[in-house]
């Protein structure tokens, strides 16, 4: 079975779980589970938080989902070698909601989350993919989750690239 459809197998397993009344993260996986998405460089918790909003919210759908996880993966295998981050970022690092970069409110937040879902730094607590974030990237020219971490990914550390990628998108 390749990566992409052991993920999809297992988010549908989730989903069942989660149907059934589970609530907590670690009665969703085996031991196999656990170790495939260390494969990928996934949390349990990230992947837990997409089963319960798609299950919840409908959104994501499993095959954003993976395209997410499969950015995720590509900048785990690629840039960090497969080598799992020791560095996590916390609530209270975050920029605000009220935040803005080049004019552009709730920015600097989403991005900050991006790089750390990227580098697979996000604490537990948080999703990249909220509500908050799908509202950003609905409202900036419907931005695909998965487009907007390539994106980030290609801009690096410049920020202004990314806005001005956003801006064009918001036309």
């Amino acid at each position: 079975m390749t990566w992409n459809d052991y993920f999809l197998t297992l988010f549908d397993s989730c989903c069942a779980t989660y149907r059934s009344g589970a609530r907590d993260p670690e009665q969703f996986y085996t031991g196999e589970d656990l170790a495939f998405l260390t494969t990928i460089g996934h949390q349990p918790r990230e992947f837990f938080d997409f089963v319960e909003d798609c299950c919840e919210e409908g959104v994501p759908s499993p095959s954003t989902a993976l395209l997410v996880a499969a950015v995720r993966r590509d900048y785990f295998l690629t840039v960090q070698k497969g080598v799992t981050s020791a560095q996590t970022l916390s609530r209270d690092e975050l920029p605000t909601f009220g935040h803005t970069l080049e004019g552009i409110a709730y920015l600097p937040r989403i991005l900050t989350k991006a790089r750390a879902k990227l580098r697979g730094e996000l604490d537990p607590d948080m999703m990249f993919g909220c509500g908050g974030d799908r509202n950003f990237l609905r409202n900036h020219g419907s931005i695909h989750p998965a487009d907007f971490l390539r994106h980030v990914w290609a801009a690096g550390d410049n920020d202004a690239k990314l806005a001005a990628w956003i801006k064009a998108q918001t036309v």
